[in-house]
């Protein structure tokens, strides 16, 4: 290497650990600056060149600091806490907008095809919640209750008020039940296939109706007062003769037969609910009558409702063998009559017997029979 290229690299040498002495002179300064530290006067003074370029740069010629004061470690922890705090909101205020415009670009899409799943469950919650609540409520209260002086007072009232409803209108329920039951055993042999085929019976007097499964013994010239017709039912069906409809099968006029359609559960009696079904009876419906062991056929001819005094709906001339049931209806109370009229189709009805006498018995009732009085009936007396 040439002499003027050496002196010329040392020469840049020297020029680069000056402006490194400088550089450093100057952070000092401006840490001195900062903890308000008061550099001497020779420090403040500017130092020459050359003075500059004969420092070592790794000798510490600087004095030791004062250490900082409360004052400043606030004013330094602040400033770094603003700046953190700038930092973050501006992270995440970023990252906010970003996820609200992936969101405003999915609604479209997703208003498009809407969750109808997710709809439903939360009305099915909602429901059930609301279920929950009531059910809570009703708890709550049920508990209120029991814990109350007057829970056995009232408990034992409404006990007293079932028991009194059951025995006034047990009637009324049992009744449409046992419309739905057969209320009579039929046997073999008492079914008629041809009304109009005589066929040779018991002596024991009975009606027969297939159609709603009846078949009941029947009791005749019994009385027509309320007690005898009662007590004849109690063993099945009462015969209701009273003047001008006396008739027996067999013989022209009315012969008119009385049964219960209800009657109250305490009451004795195996057929209580024995024309329970009478008003399925339409016209052309067989009936049928044994009586001294020969078998009467009836074919029904209409049905009428009627109230208990229209005793006259009973009576009325006719050349016919006539047979009329009577029961109460509707059922389950005694409030009016179903008449259900039938004429006689078999043996030969011109060969009938002729009326009966109509005199007046010893004893008759003003109204048609019914059911039995009530529970308010037995204690305050029957109205009519």
């Amino acid at each position: 290497m040439r002499p003027d290229e050496t002196n010329k690299v040392q020469g840049g040498a020297k020029n680069t650990s000056s402006s490194q002495q400088a550089a450093a002179r100057l952070v000092r300064a401006q840490i001195d600056n900062i903890y308000d530290y008061n550099v001497n006067s020779e420090a403040a003074q500017v130092i020459p060149q050359q003075q500059i370029e004969d420092i070592n740069p790794y000798q510490r010629t600087h004095t030791i600091n004062p250490l900082p004061q409360s004052d400043q470690w606030k004013k330094y922890h602040t400033a770094w806490q603003s700046y953190y705090q700038q930092y973050y909101e501006g992270y995440y205020t970023h990252h906010l907008q970003a996820a609200k415009q992936l969101l405003e670009n999915q609604a479209p899409s997703t208003q498009s095809q809407p969750d109808s799943s997710s709809e439903s469950v939360s009305k099915e919650e909602a429901m059930f919640d609301l279920r929950q609540k009531l059910l809570g409520k009703v708890q709550e209260s049920a508990t209120k209750v029991k814990k109350s002086r007057h829970f056995i007072p009232i408990l034992s009232g409404l006990a007293v008020i079932l028991v009194f409803l059951f025995l006034q209108f047990n009637r009324l329920v049992i009744s449409n039940v046992m419309a739905y039951v057969s209320p009579g055993t039929i046997e073999l042999q008492n079914i008629v296939i041809d009304p109009n085929i005589n066929q040779t019976v018991s002596a024991e007097p009975k009606l027969i109706i297939p159609k709603i499964n009846v078949d009941v013994p029947v009791s005749y010239d019994v009385g027509s007062d309320y007690d005898s017709q009662m007590a004849a039912m109690l063993n099945g069906l009462a015969h209701f003769a009273i003047p001008g409809a006396r008739s027996h099968p067999g013989q022209i006029g009315n012969t008119v037969i009385s049964g219960h359609s209800s009657n109250d559960l305490l009451d004795s009696g195996d057929y209580k609910f024995i024309f329970a079904q009478l008003d399925k009876l339409n016209v052309g419906d067989i009936i049928y009558l044994n009586y001294q062991s020969v078998r009467y056929s009836y074919s029904v001819t209409g049905k009428e409702v009627v109230k208990p005094s229209e005793i006259n709906k009973l009576v009325y001339p006719t050349a016919k063998p006539i047979l009329t049931l009577i029961t109460c209806t509707p059922i389950g109370t005694s409030i009016n009559r179903l008449l259900v009229t039938a004429e006689q189709v078999s043996p030969d009805p011109a060969k009938a017997a002729p009326a009966p006498d109509t005199a007046a018995p010893s004893t008759t009732d003003s109204t048609i029979p019914g059911n039995s009085p009530t529970l308010l009936e037995r204690i305050f007396g029957k109205s009519s």
